[in-house]
């Protein structure tokens, strides 16, 4: 369930083997004589695969004997077990059972462990104020995780009050130990002064520690930061390049972004048929923005041969999703007959719907019907309004 920092994971996981003793014979004696901290090593080393194959039987076994004599670290290690039925059928129950036997005697990640089953309620009844209490004793021991999640508590206000103080305190202690969600939170306190006073270049400047370890997130946020020049130099050579790490990593708003780098030619040679692929990746996951202009492309034929018919089913996809610009678009669809017979009140009904969102396009269009009476009773007087709505944007 824990999320590792992935630069540092290789790193980490050979820290904590090389801590623990290897298997051999004399620790393996020492155990089957009752020696509860050697039963755990050996535990770990069947685990582990450390000087012997991995057999999670035989570990299951000696951290039971081991945690059966109160060793805090064979206890948290069997709620590990029956969580991911090694060695043992999964038991949601007995799990918690071993966490918390392990967290009241103060083991941090267990404490974490088991802060986290309160919140989402697995194994025992959801409850924000113990999952709360349990993060914040592991985060005073100066656990990452937990002092990111007691940010995050603090930051949306369950289990406690909202308060955007103790949630940067706390995203900043974990920060400074290089954990990037926590990087990544603290960058956005930095940006929306939630907490700290607005300061563009403390949030790049976390946004890309975390960005720079593989953080998908992140990397989006860095390029926009690249994009529109806030925090650093505007640069969209480097944009584009944050979009496509975070576009690879199959998160939404970077292919999208990365659609538009294509589409205009920002940071890259403009390629039409790059940004199709783009926003048709990232209209399939049912983004509105992705769906209109995947629209456009089939209605103009940009990066894929023109069809009215896929263009209007596009523009209904972000168009039901209440997206303004879509739904003028449709509009035109219904008005002009372009992959759909024309139909005036539908034309109407869609115009309607964008400007009553403020969109100055179709409150232009709104005014033209009332004017003309196309797919409503013509009124003048709603005409000049709409028109009037539409010139104050500029539209007219």
């Amino acid at each position: 369930m824990k999320r590792f920092i992935l630069i540092f994971v290789g790193l980490l996981c050979f820290t904590l083997l090389s801590a623990l003793p290897a298997y051999s014979e004399s620790l393996l004696q020492k155990a089957k004589s009752g020696n509860a901290e050697a039963q755990y090593y050996i535990g770990r080393a069947y685990y582990d695969g450390n000087g012997v194959n991995k057999d999670y039987n035989q570990a299951f076994q000696w951290f039971k004997s081991a945690a059966e004599q109160g060793i805090t670290e064979a206890q948290y290690w069997m709620g590990n077990c029956y969580e991911n039925g090694e060695g043992v059928k999964q038991d949601d129950n007995e799990a918690l059972r071993w966490f918390k036997a392990a967290a009241e005697q103060g083991y941090a990640e267990a404490q974490w462990n088991l802060g986290l089953r309160y919140y989402i309620g697995k194994g025992v009844k959801q409850d924000y104020n113990e999952a709360f209490r349990w993060f914040k004793a592991a985060a005073e021991q100066g656990y990452a995780d937990a002092q990111w999640n007691l940010g995050l508590r603090y930051y949306i206000g369950k289990g406690v009050k909202q308060d955007y103080n103790e949630a940067f305190r706390w995203f900043k202690a974990a920060a400074e130990q290089g954990y990037a969600d926590a990087q990544y939170s603290l960058g956005s306190c930095y940006y929306f002064g939630k907490g700290v006073k607005q300061d563009y270049n403390e949030a790049f400047r976390w946004i890309k520690a975390a960005a720079e370890q593989g953080y998908a997130s992140a990397q989006c946020s860095l390029g926009f930061f690249y994009e529109k020049g806030e925090g650093v130099k505007q640069d969209f050579n480097e944009a584009f390049r944050w979009y496509k790490a975070a576009a690879e990593q199959g998160y939404e708003k970077a292919q999208f972004n990365l659609g538009n780098c294509y589409f205009w030619g920002h940071g890259v040679r403009q390629d039409y048929y790059e940004a199709f692929y783009w926003y048709k990746a990232t209209a399939e996951q049912g983004d509105a923005k992705a769906q209109n202009m995947l629209g456009y492309c089939y209605s103009n034929g940009q990066g894929v041969k023109q069809d009215y018919y896929e263009a209007f089913r596009w523009y209904k996809s972000a168009a039901e999703q209440g997206y303004a610009d879509a739904q003028c678009r449709i509009g035109n669809c219904y008005l002009n007959g372009e992959g759909v017979e024309k139909d005036y009140k539908e034309a109407f009904r869609w115009f309607k719907a964008a400007a009553e969102q403020g969109y100055a396009y179709a409150q232009n269009n709104l005014g033209n019907c009332y004017y003309e009476g196309r797919g409503t009773k013509q009124d003048y007087k709603e005409a000049f309004r709409w028109f009037k709505a539409a010139a104050e944007q500029g539209i007219a």
